[in-house]
C-alpha cells in the first residue's frame, strides 16, 4: 500500500498500516529537547553538566529529583548521549544506552539480572548508561541489590537514576550519587516558551489563555505542552473562556459568592450555590482548588472577610478534597462547617450584654413604662436627608452620577468588608437618577436590600454627592439550569435545607420541638 501525502507539512505524522491513516505526534515529545542547550528553565544543572563533560569530570551515578515534566528524562538521555558523543534522536534507541520503568521491574530478580549485565562491555560506546526511571518504586530488596552495584560499579558503567519522590530512597542510595534538583518552571519562562510553539505549529492563541494554561500547569513543561495540544483542536483562536472550559475551571463570580456566603450567609445559601455550580458541570476537587487560592490571596492582600485562622484551618481542610473518596459531600461538610463557625462568634458577640447595651436597654425600658398597656412601640422610621447639602468648603453637592461609585466603594470597604463584597459583585448603571445595581446571583440583591446595608449605603453616597432618586437591585437572567434548580428549591420551601442536609448525612428522623 502506497502511503497517501501528509495533510500538514507543519506537523509530525507517523504512519499506521493497519488503518491506513497518518497519527500526529504529541507537541510534547516532538519539541522535546535533544541537546543541553536546548533544555528551558533548569540552566543550574545544564550548565553544571555542560561543564562536566568539558572537563571529562563524570560520575559513575546520578541522581535527578523533582516534579513531574520539568525535564529530568530527557536531560538523562541527553547526558547519556552526551557521554558518548553519540547523535541524540528520538527516534533512534542505542544498545548500550538502556532505560528501565523501576514501576513495572520493581522486584529484585530484575535487579539481580541487571547487576549481573552490568559487567558485560558495550557493545560499541564507550559507556553502558543505566537510566532507571522513577526508581523510588523499587522494593527494599531491590534497592539492597542495587546499592552493591553502586559501591562498586564498573568503570564502563553510568547511572542515571530519576525519581519524582525523592524522600522514598534510601540514604545510602543518595550518598552514592551526584544529586541534581529540578525545579518547578516559572510561568514567565513556560508563557514565552509555548507562544514559540503556537507560531512554530501556526496556533493562534489569546495571551490569556497561554497564561491560564502555564498557571494550571503548575511548573510541569510536558503538562503545559499536552494542554496546548489539546486546545489547538479548538476553532479559530483559542481565548481565555475555551480553556477555562476545558480545563473546567470555575467562573470567578461563583467563586466570591460561595466566599461572601460564608463571611455573612446562611447554610441554605450554600448548599443552594455548591449545588448549582456542581450542576454546572465544576468538579469538586477544582472548586476545593479555586477557594484556596482565592482565600490565600486574600490574606495576602489581608482583605479577608473571615478571621485569619479560621481561613488557615478551612485551607488545610480543602486540600483533603481532591483526594476523597466522596470529594462533593465532603466540600458542603467542610464549607458548612466553616460558615458555622464564622458565625459563632458573631452570634456570641450579640448576645453578651455590653455596659452600652445594658444602658440602652434600662432607656428603652424606662421608655416603655411611660407607654399605655396593650400599645405596642410605633417602629420609627430611617430619615434620610436628600436636599442639597453643603460641604466642608460651603459648596453645594451634584447630582449623584458613576464617576463617584468607585470612592462609595472604597469608603464602604473600610466600614464594612461584606457588604463591599456584595457590592463589587454588581454591575452599576444610571439612568437619569435611578441608580440600577444588576447582580448575577439572588444573594447579593437580598444582602443589598436589607435595611441596615441600605442605611450605610445611602449614607456613604451623600458623603460625595446626592442621593439617587431610588436604587433598584436586579439579578440578572440565569441560564435554565440554573432557573429550574432555584425554581424547585424556592416550590421545596423551608425544607430544602434539611433535604440536602439529609442527603449529605445519611437518612434521619426529624424530631419536632
Amino acid at each position: 500500500m502506497s502511503r497517501p501525502p501528509k495533510a500538514d507539512n507543519s506537523k509530525v505524522y507517523y504512519w499506521a498500516g493497519v488503518t491506513g491513516v497518518y497519527v500526529s505526534q504529541a507537541l510534547y515529545r516532538k519539541y522535546r529537547s535533544k541537546s543541553l542547550d536546548e533544555v528551558v528553565g533548569q540552566e543550574h544543572i545544564t550548565t553544571t553538566l555542560k561543564n562536566a563533560l568539558k572537563s571529562g569530570k563524570i560520575s559513575h551515578a546520578y541522581l535527578f529529583t523533582g516534579p513531574r515534566g520539568v525535564g529530568k528524562t530527557s536531560i538523562a538521555r541527553i547526558l547519556a548521549h552526551e557521554v558518548n558523543q553519540l547523535p541524540y534522536e528520538d527516534e533512534t534507541t542505542h544498545l548500550d544506552i538502556i532505560e528501565i520503568d523501576a514501576a513495572s521491574n520493581r522486584r529484585i530478580d530484575e535487579i539481580r539480572d541487571l547487576r549481573d549485565k552490568v559487567h558485560i562491555t558495550p557493545t560499541s560506546a564507550k559507556y553502558k548508561v543505566y537510566i532507571i526511571d522513577e526508581v523510588h518504586m523499587l522494593t527494599k530488596e531491590a534497592f539492597n541489590a542495587l546499592l552493591k552495584t553502586l559501591e562498586e560499579p564498573p568503570s564502563h558503567v553510568i547511572f542515571i537514576l530519576a525519581t519524582t519522590e525523592a524522600h522514598k530512597l534510601p540514604e545510602t542510595i543518595i550518598s552514592r550519587t551526584q544529586r541534581f534538583t529540578f525545579k518547578p518552571i516559572e510561568t514567565t519562562q513556560m508563557i514565552a516558551h509555548l507562544k514559540k510553539l503556537a507560531k512554530a505549529e501556526a496556533i493562534d492563541v489569546e495571551d490569556e489563555a497561554l497564561t491560564l494554561i502555564a498557571e494550571h500547569s503548575e511548573g510541569s513543561f510536558r503538562d503545559s505542552i499536552s494542554l496546548l495540544d489539546q486546545a489547538s483542536n479548538f476553532d479559530k483562536i483559542i481565548r481565555f473562556e475555551d480553556v477555562q472550559r476545558m480545563l473546567g475551571i470555575a467562573p470567578q463570580a461563583g467563586i466570591d459568592t460561595i466566599i461572601s456566603i460564608l463571611a455573612s450567609g446562611t447554610p441554605k445559601q450554600l448548599l443552594e450555590q455548591v449545588g448549582t455550580m456542581r450542576e454546572q458541570g465544576f468538579q469538586a476537587g477544582q472548586l476545593a482548588k479555586q477557594l484556596g487560592q482565592a482565600f490565600r490571596q486574600q490574606l495576602v492582600n489581608d482583605t479577608n472577610q473571615m478571621d485569619k485562622q479560621a481561613v488557615t484551618k478551612l485551607l488545610k481542610r480543602l486540600l483533603d478534597i481532591p483526594a476523597s473518596t466522596h470529594p462533593d459531600q465532603l466540600l458542603e461538610i467542610v464549607l458548612l462547617d466553616a460558615l458555622l463557625n464564622n458565625q459563632a462568634p458573631l452570634t456570641a458577640q450579640h448576645t453578651t450584654p455590653t455596659a452600652e447595651t445594658q444602658t440602652s436597654v434600662a432607656v428603652d425600658s424606662s421608655n416603655t413604662k411611660k407607654q399605655k398597656p396593650g400599645k405596642p412601640l410605633a417602629a420609627q422610621p430611617v430619615i434620610v436627608d436628600t436636599k442639597p447639602a453643603k460641604l466642608a468648603t460651603g459648596t453645594i453637592k451634584k447630582p449623584f452620577s458613576l464617576e463617584v461609585w468607585p470612592n462609595v466603594l472604597a469608603s464602604i470597604k473600610t466600614k464594612h468588608n461584606t457588604l463591599y463584597s456584595v457590592l463589587r459583585m454588581g454591575k452599576p448603571s444610571l439612568a437619569g437618577q435611578t441608580l440600577t445595581l444588576t447582580f448575577a446571583f439572588g444573594f447579593h440583591q437580598k444582602r443589598v436590600n436589607e435595611p441596615k446595608n441600605r442605611q450605610l449605603l445611602n449614607a456613604t453616597i451623600q458623603q460625595y454627592s446626592l442621593l439617587p432618586s431610588e436604587i433598584v437591585c436586579l439579578v440578572k437572567e440565569q441560564p435554565p439550569m440554573v432557573k429550574t434548580q432555584a425554581a424547585v428549591i424556592q416550590s421545596a420551601g423551608q425544607t430544602a435545607d434539611i433535604e440536602t442536609i439529609s442527603n449529605i448525612f445519611g437518612g434521619a428522623e426529624l424530631l419536632e420541638s
